[in-house]
């Protein structure tokens, strides 16, 4: 990311770009591609050697394993190991990405993201002509795990920002602790950090003929009990070594730390991977006590609950009446056909090519409340559609060539109402264009709130007609 990066926009890849590598424990050699994606693709793995070519979400809702790195699984397709390739994507600011695999394992190569980084500085990162829907959390989000004595916890923040702490109780690794303030500084400070193990975990593994492709070059391995030469012998013939040593200070085969903190500084690594997993990107500073994978995971759901419990209220429009409008009702009846008791849009507060936000009051002396819940008057559903539709018209008019134009109803959508309105709320009228204006068909996607309160919403299609 350089100074001109805009984190506010959607980016993808320029350019496809391939690395391969062997699964680190399935022990197979594995070809990744990654490709350029359209705005709202997200991360999505493709498994092009089974049948079909199977698509896999990466969602955590489809996590089916942590227990040795995380894996995706969706129908009979399965892929594993995948933090490390969403953690490189998430640090080097691409939001829409393919990533193509032909086996069942994302490649280890050295054990960290920086491979990952630079071939994605290769392929080269391009802006899209799309807003990056950032979602905040405006309250403290934690989660507990007694048992692993792990703690998370997501703070309200302006920017993503990370911190993790480790304590193993190992005299070799310590208490440690590692920090990112600046998904700028993910390429330097994070991405090259490799993952770690202790050896009591290493020869279990080797025990149960896991780790296939593992080798002393892609992972710290903290040797934490003293070990005998029969044993070192035993490691050397697993990795195909003649010799494996260990350094005074723990570590196997005289490994040189990139930094004194490697360990803690993959761990928020992981974090980064897995939360990348919520399905939306978000502002927040995780601190993460003891993180595992499984914890993550379930972390990101939570978060992704939240996320979804409330969505609706990102993005409200704010209305503020002492503000000048942009069209008066006059000049509203200047572009659209209605005239009272029809016209139900009182004025424009916010136009741009995409989206518009007109107001509404509703009022007790409405005609249709003389027949609609005498005594507990409702609007009227139908009418509610209707002042969106008026709404998206001006919307629609707005970006065509100079003339008149009308906007006749085709379709409505996935409607839905939430909340009453009743006389005396002002509804906020707020139309998005889904997608651009072809051969004069419009389609919007509608939302009625009343404050900061999400009433009814709907997708609606319109064509506009020009008037003879």
């Amino acid at each position: 990311m350089n100074a001109s990066f805009n984190a506010d926009k959607q980016h993808t890849l320029q350019s496809a770009v391939s690395i391969s590598g062997t699964g680190l424990h399935t022990g197979i050699n594995v070809d990744m591609t990654l490709k350029p994606a359209n705005a709202g693709f997200g991360y999505q793995f493709q498994r092009i050697d089974l049948p079909g070519q199977p698509i896999i979400k990466a969602d955590c809702d489809l996590v089916t394993d942590t227990s040795r790195g995380t894996t995706l699984e969706q129908g009979a397709a399965k892929i594993s190991t995948v933090e490390h390739i969403l953690a490189a994507l998430v640090g080097m600011g691409v939001d829409n990405c393919l990533i193509e695999v032909n086996g069942p394992e994302i490649p280890i190569i050295d054990g960290s993201s920086e491979p990952f980084v630079q071939i994605i500085e290769e392929a080269g990162v391009v802006e899209q002509d799309a807003a990056k829907a950032w979602y905040t959390i405006d309250t403290n989000l934690s989660y507990y795990d007694d048992k692993k004595r792990v703690e998370m916890t997501a703070l309200p923040s302006t920017e993503y920002k990370v911190t993790t702490l480790i304590d193993f109780n190992s005299p070799v690794l310590g208490t440690q602790h590692a920090g990112l303030k600046s998904m700028k500084e993910f390429k330097a400070e994070i991405g090259p950090c490799r993952t770690f193990c202790f050896l009591h975990e290493l020869e279990a593994l080797l025990q149960h003929n896991l780790i296939k492709g593992g080798d002393i070059n892609n992972a710290i391995v903290v040797v934490d009990r003293p070990v005998n030469d029969e044993e070192m012998a035993r490691l050397a013939k697993a990795f195909g070594r003649q010799k494996i040593e260990v350094k005074s200070e723990g570590y196997l085969n005289n490994l040189e730390l990139r930094f004194p903190n490697e360990p803690a500084r993959h761990k928020l690594l992981d974090v980064i991977g897995d939360l990348a997993l919520i399905g939306y990107p978000i502002k927040a500073h995780i601190i993460a006590n003891r993180p595992g994978h499984s914890t993550n995971v379930e972390f990101a759901k939570k978060i992704k609950q939240y996320i979804k419990k409330n969505k609706h209220t990102k993005d409200v429009p704010v209305y503020d009446p002492n503000q000048p409008p942009v069209y008066t009702q006059q000049q509203i009846e200047k572009t659209l056909p209605h005239r009272y008791p029809f016209l139900l849009v009182d004025k424009i507060i916010e136009l741009t090519d995409k989206h518009i936000v007109g107001i509404k009051n509703v009022t007790f002396n409405e005609f249709f409340f003389q027949g609609h819940f005498p005594g507990n008057p409702v609007m009227p559903g139908v009418l509610q559609v209707e002042a969106l539709a008026q709404t998206g018209g001006l919307l629609c008019i707005n970006a065509m060539p100079e003339g008149q134009y009308d906007t006749y109803f085709l379709k409505i959508d996935n409607c839905k109402f939430k909340q009453k309105v009743v006389p005396g709320d002002t509804m906020i009228l707020k139309m998005e264009l889904i997608e651009p204006i072809r051969r004069g068909i419009c389609v919007m996607r509608g939302s009625v709130f009343v404050g900061n309160k999400l009433c009814t919403e709907a997708d609606l299609s319109a064509q506009l007609v020009k008037r003879p």
